[in-house]
């Protein structure tokens, strides 16, 4: 067995260089790896291109990275909640691609399935379809969408263990395994770090075999974006 543990998230983001293409797991604030983002703060990384579904909130996730000019382009699909994406995005000062949802999951993972480009209708007839190939199937129209990978993929896991097996929980799964297969390297962070053999392998969700790094996080937060109250009237 390869041990792939390294001690924490600053050593896991080791080699990750200005310019990068990174894979960020997780939708709105739920299942990201909020210890490696951190660590990408502090280590002032710049001009990255990031592939997430979206750019957390102003004060959290990928909104930190945003803040600090640290991003140069964002591949996601949607702004969300976060102000400050928008601003950037409206004043020109960061270049975004936006994708339909499915669409920008099937291109993570064809990344890493190693399926170079597939076609589909999501998107045809709108801003999307610009430039792209276009073919009918069965007497309807499709585009073309290329795979994305990355030069780093970051997830995070419920569990893992030192052979970097990782189950995700509930909709913390999200986009995590297939970024996970579409890095050329991934790293994983989990909330509980267990010994090989300790995990069921039918309930794993991404095999070791995709992860080169893998550490035990700390101090989640799980932040909620929009929480709803129930007045007690």
């Amino acid at each position: 067995m390869i041990d792939k543990v390294v001690a924490n998230a600053d050593e896991a983001i080791r080699g990750i260089q200005d310019n990068m293409t990174l894979m960020l797991g997780g939708f709105g604030l739920c299942g990201i790896p909020e210890n490696s983002i951190a660590a990408l703060v502090r280590a002032n990384i710049k001009g990255l291109t990031c592939i997430s579904n979206n750019a957390g909130v102003d004060d959290f996730g990928l909104g930190l990275l945003l803040q600090k000019k640290q991003i140069k382009k964002m591949i996601s699909s949607y702004v969300g909640e976060n102000a400050e994406f928008e601003r950037q995005m409206l004043s020109g000062e960061l270049e975004v691609d936006l994708i339909p949802q499915g669409s920008l999951a099937e291109r993570c993972r064809a990344g890493g399935a190693g399926i170079p480009a597939f076609f589909t209708p999501a998107g045809y007839g709108t801003e999307v379809a610009e430039g792209k190939e276009m073919r009918a199937f069965n007497g309807k129209p499709h585009i073309l969408e290329f795979a994305l990978t990355a030069d780093f993929a970051i997830v995070k896991a419920w569990k893992g263990d030192r052979a970097g097996n990782l189950v995700f929980k509930g909709t913390a799964r999200n986009f995590n395994p297939p970024m996970a297969m579409a890095g050329q390297i991934t790293i994983a962070e989990v909330e509980e770090l267990v010994e090989p053999g300790e995990l069921d392998p039918n309930f794993i969700h991404t095999p070791g075999i995709f992860v080169q790094r893998i550490f035990q996080g700390e101090k989640y937060e799980k932040r909620i974006e929009q929480r709803t109250i129930k007045s007690s009237n």
